[in-house]
């Protein structure tokens, strides 16, 4: 992608990370995002988060695309590749595949950050279904 600024020169704006399977296959750094969308099939397959049925006839499935994301430290420099399989939630319609709703897990890692900070401080801890 490339802008002009206002002394016309030609400023180029690189956008490191993919926005389809077939970028991924062709990126210098295909092997990382491989590796990335391997561990959130298993992730997936580990935590259980999907049943596998037959559609009902006549009903098409919602389809899923992945989305890819560099995390990087306050100099820039990539520390982690992400990459998340989501659903297309927009296609859904009331009364046939809009009942459903389903949330991101939380981190185990971010789930003990909160408990020791509550055990510092000497807070009350509640649960809560929503």
């Amino acid at each position: 992608m490339d802008f002009v600024n206002e002394q016309n020169d030609v400023l180029l704006i690189e956008d490191n990370e993919p926005t389809t399977y077939e970028e991924v296959l062709k990126s210098s750094e295909s092997e990382k995002w491989l590796h990335a969308m391997k561990s959130e099939m298993d992730s997936m397959y580990e935590n259980q988060v999907w049943t596998l049925v037959e559609a009902p006839e006549g009903i098409k499935p919602i389809g899923c695309k992945w989305v890819f994301k560099k995390k990087t430290d306050m100099d820039g420099n990539v520390i982690t590749y992400k990459a998340r399989l989501v659903a297309k939630g927009f296609r859904q319609r009331q009364g046939i595949n809009y009942d459903e709703t389903f949330s991101p897990v939380a981190m185990l890692k971010s789930i003990r950050i909160l408990l020791a900070i509550a055990t510092h401080y000497d807070y009350e801890i509640w649960q809560m279904e929503i």
